[in-house]
């Protein structure tokens, strides 16, 4: 069956674009994935667990679904290969509406979205070698294009030598390796990553997603992965969603997102990620200053490297950096300055004025002697 045959069953036919939304919203143009007013009830729940999501993701990114415990990112992951039917709303695989797809169809959809586990889903008794080829032989694929596939794809992700071995003699990460692997058999367009580093320790959590930005690049895979660990989302994809309570409350780029988040949700999620103040700092802030020689403290998020001397003439007196740092998400650098001012000619609010001419987003943390 032909790449296209897979996708489109004989009645559906396509929703292009109308002339509207190519003129408000041209990514549509490149959506890989696109949600149309989704949403998911569950029998004898209330709550919607997905509400009027209207998203799109493109070809070839790597995109990441955050949010807090329950806020249905396993629920929108699922619809994509209509492991979950929604209950209003469409879902588009290169805009195509997959809702009316029969079983036959629904069976190469899903040979052309891969999925990895959080826990592997490895057969205890099969080699690492039968646990790869299992998908092709129900597919009916002949021996010599397993061998060849399987072979290829070992070797893909660092597992050649591991073959003859049991899921019982690997390491977890080496499990996930395979599970990659296996997800890879049918050549799909779309990988779909539910948790899939959350067993796993940091070292081996940066080499999974290094294995996963290899395969993106190499083989042009849209990635589609939920995760709780916002340090994954940071090294690894190129846009990002929120959800809470079944609703998209922030979106976009994450070198943007995770440095000026907007919605208090997302702030929440991205506060381990942040410098704490030392505890001494902590301990001696006040809400309002105590004397004429107290200085305010302030937080300060650019999008960029600062130019300290030019930031510290801006605010005038006396500024110190009590803490600060530059980090690169993407190819964008994020910079996160703590600094007090002291005797400025300027007052609290002009300080504010001033310093949002450099930062995207400034806080006053308080006052200190």
């Amino acid at each position: 069956m032909s790449q296209a045959s897979a996708l489109r069953a004989p009645t559906v036919q396509p929703l292009p674009p109308t002339a509207r939304e190519q003129a408000l919203r041209p990514e549509v143009n490149q959506a890989h994935v696109r949600f149309i007013g989704l949403g998911k009830t569950y029998p004898g729940q209330a709550q919607p667990a997905l509400q009027g999501i209207d998203l799109n993701i493109r070809h070839g990114e790597i995109f990441g679904i955050i949010g807090r415990s329950g806020a249905g990112k396993s629920s929108l992951l699922r619809t994509i290969n209509r492991l979950e039917q929604p209950s209003q709303g469409r879902v588009l695989i290169d805009q195509v509406d997959i809702a009316p797809f029969d079983e036959d169809h629904l069976v190469a959809l899903r040979r052309r979205i891969g999925m990895i586990f959080q826990h592997f889903n490895l057969m205890s008794a099969k080699t690492v070698w039968q646990n790869v080829e299992l998908p092709l032989k129900v597919a009916g694929v002949a021996k010599s294009e397993r061998q060849r596939k399987v072979a290829g794809l070992l070797q893909l992700v660092g597992l050649q030598e591991k073959h003859h071995m049991y899921p019982a003699q690997l390491s977890g990460g080496q499990k996930q390796r395979v599970g990659i692997a296996r997800a890879l058999v049918h050549d799909p367009e779309i990988l779909l990553c539910d948790e899939a580093t959350s067993a796993l320790d940091p070292e081996t959590t940066a080499s999974i997603l290094e294995l996963l930005r290899d395969i993106n690049q190499r083989l042009g895979l849209t990635i589609v992965l939920i995760t709780h660990e916002m340090a994954v989302i940071r090294d690894i994809c190129h846009r990002v969603v929120v959800l809470e309570r079944g609703q998209v409350v922030e979106q976009g780029e994450v070198w943007r997102v995770f440095g000026a988040p907007r919605h208090e949700v997302t702030r929440t999620l991205l506060a381990p990620l942040q410098p704490r103040l030392p505890a001494a700092l902590q301990a001696s802030l006040r809400a309002s200053p105590a004397s004429r020689s107290s200085a305010v403290v302030l937080k300060l998020t650019l999008l960029g490297e600062p130019e300290l001397s030019a930031l510290f003439n801006e605010l005038g007196g006396r500024v110190r950096l009590l803490q600060g740092g530059v980090e690169t998400i993407g190819e964008h650098a994020l910079g996160q300055l703590i600094l007090s001012v002291q005797h400025s000619p300027h007052d609290t609010y002009q300080l504010l004025e001033r310093a949002r001419r450099w930062a995207e987003d400034v806080e006053v943390l308080g006052h200190v002697v």
